[in-house]
């Protein structure tokens, strides 16, 4: 299996790479923003605590203690983060490819299943995306806060395992040629 952004030539890799890296962190600081209304005793995390609530119950609890403005804030930042998964998908797929071509063949082969990882975890993001806007439009089924609970929990420990491969591939001494 290759990894699935082998086809950029490695000369354009590290400008690739940091470009969609300055993206990811303003849109990250977009999240803030678009996070704050939504952080209250109920939903402590913001969007996360709506992302995890897991029972129809908690997730209704959590949309009643936000007011209209704050609802607002959530579908938007639902909508915004389609466009936030397929960016930071491509960075840390991209961190990970390069991270990767630093050590041997091992390293390598582990580092392409990680990349399609990653890239996974933004399709996950997509169907809890899905599940919540469900929610906050009241058409969802008893099934969509289990569906974002179990998505957005894959989709964490796929971004922190991308994440911690990346960064072992970069701080571990580059192989020998």
């Amino acid at each position: 299996m290759s990894h699935p952004l082998g086809f950029i030539p490695a000369s354009s890799r590290k400008k690739i790479f940091f470009t969609l890296l300055a993206l990811t962190l303003v849109l990250a600081g977009v999240f803030r923003l678009l996070d704050a209304p939504l952080r209250n005793p109920v939903s402590p995390a913001g969007i996360v605590s709506f992302e995890l609530a897991g029972t129809p119950e908690r997730a209704d609890l959590i949309i009643q203690h936000w007011d209209a403005h704050a609802q607002l804030f959530a579908a938007f930042g639902l909508g915004f983060d389609y466009l936030f998964m397929i960016v930071y998908g491509l960075t840390i797929s991209l961190g990970v490819l390069m991270a990767a071509s630093r050590h041997g063949e091992k390293f390598v082969k582990v580092g392409n299943y990680v990349g399609w990882g990653i890239l996974a975890a933004s399709l996950l993001d997509a169907i809890e995306n899905f599940a919540l806007w469900r929610l906050l439009s009241s058409t969802a089924t008893i099934f969509c806060p289990r569906l974002a609970a179990i998505s957005a929990t894959v989709k964490f420990v796929l971004i922190l395992l991308s994440l911690a491969f990346a960064l072992v591939g970069w701080l571990f001494p580059k192989k020998a040629k």
